[in-house]
Order: structure tokens, then sequence, then C-alpha cells
């Protein structure tokens, strides 16, 4: 079982976190992340292409020469697919350019994806993530502390008002709940940001054990 240091907000060590094996410690499998991604792409296609049979583009209704006796082929509209204007023949249609697959082989797919990012050093894990105003320089030196250079998803149970509209104008970066991640997210950026409460999704009961020296100084506040 995998062990992923925790942190505050402000970069400070906070204690670490065990990550379940069958979620985190997946084997490599490029063959599923590349069928689940193409279907997810495809699903964004808008499917709104179209051509116009014969039926639909406009005129055509006279037969353009009687049927016999001139010598040319015979035709009955100059809307057919063989002239110039016509229309068109098993051309696109709008339609959803998806497919349907089971919920298990996506769900292992974003296991696998996590599994990678994890051994690649992309996955980083915060305490909680409160921000005082929305405003993007709040969010912004959250990154700042935690390192989160390039491309950066913050992963939440719940994103608040006050994160969601700070994290907007991040071109960078970006605030989304657990239950929408994707394989496709996980793979698009550079580093990934879980906050604490979000990992509870994939089972991670343990709310986080002290690092070291921190218990003691934890008793001697209480104290």
């Amino acid at each position: 079982m995998a062990k992923l240091k925790v942190v505050t907000q402000t970069g400070k060590a906070s204690g670490t976190v065990n990550l379940p094996d069958e979620v985190f410690a997946r084997e490599a499998n490029p063959g599923l992340l590349h069928e689940v991604i193409t279907r997810q792409q495809a699903t964004w296609r808008q499917g709104t292409h179209a051509t116009k049979t014969r039926g639909q583009v406009r005129g055509g209704g006279r037969k353009p020469w009687r049927q016999k006796g001139t010598g040319r082929a015979r035709h009955g509209s100059t809307r057919s697919p063989l002239w110039k204007g016509g229309g068109t023949v098993h051309g696109p249609q709008p339609r959803d350019h998806g497919w349907r697959m089971p919920r298990k082989k996506v769900q292992a797919a974003l296991h696998v994806a996590l599994s990678d990012a994890l051994r690649e050093g992309k996955i980083s894990c915060i305490k909680e993530l409160k921000l005082k105003a929305a405003k993007t320089q709040e969010f912004t030196k959250v990154l700042e502390a935690l390192g989160a250079l390039g491309d950066t998803l913050v992963v939440m149970a719940e994103v608040p008002e006050t994160v969601a509209l700070a994290s907007r104008n991040v071109a960078t970066a970006a605030a989304i709940e657990v239950t929408d991640l994707t394989p496709y997210d996980v793979l698009a950026v550079d580093r990934i940001v879980f906050v604490q409460s979000a990992l509870s999704h994939f089972g991670v009961t343990d709310g986080g054990k002290p690092a070291a020296g921190e218990a003691d100084e934890e008793q001697s506040d209480a104290a």
C-alpha cells in the first residue's frame, strides 16, 4: 500500500495517507486507456454536420426534358446527385458519435491512469483548501506554495463557490469535483492536487497520520 504525503495549503507537512493498491497500484494498460479516452473524445463531437439529400435540395420539380426522343440520357430532376447543385448520396447526417461502454471498464481506466500518475510523481495531497475570498490571487498563492507549476488540476469532494470563482481565470489550473474526474483529465495535466477529503471517493478512510514530530507539537499545543 502506497503512502502519500499530506501538506497544508501553505506547503507545510501535515502527515500521510495510505492509498489502496486496487486504485493507485494498477499495472500499466495503454490499450485500455486508449479505448476509453477515444470513446470520451468521441462523445465530445457535436455531430451536427449534415448534407442535403435530393429531397431536401430546393428546386428540381420539373423534368429537365422529355423522356424519349432527345437522344440524351433520361432524367427526372435537376436535383439528382448526378447533377451540379443536386443532393448528396450517403452524406453525413446528425448523429451521436459516442458508444456505450461498461462502467467498470471506465472506472478501471481511471484507476490505471491514477496509478501511472502516482508512479510519475504527478499526484500530491493537501489537507484542505479554504480561501478567504474568491480572488485569483488567493488561489495562485496556494499553487505557488505547493510548487504546482504547469497545468494543474485540483480535485475536491465539493468545489465551493470561492474556489470556483478564484480558479476560473487561471489558464493553467482548474478545480473539479472528484466525481467528474476522468482518465483524460489525469493524462492531460502535469500535476494533480487532491484535497484529502476527495480521496475518500477511492476508499481512503484514514484521516491522515501525523508526520514525524508533528504529533508532539499537537500534544504540546493542546497542553
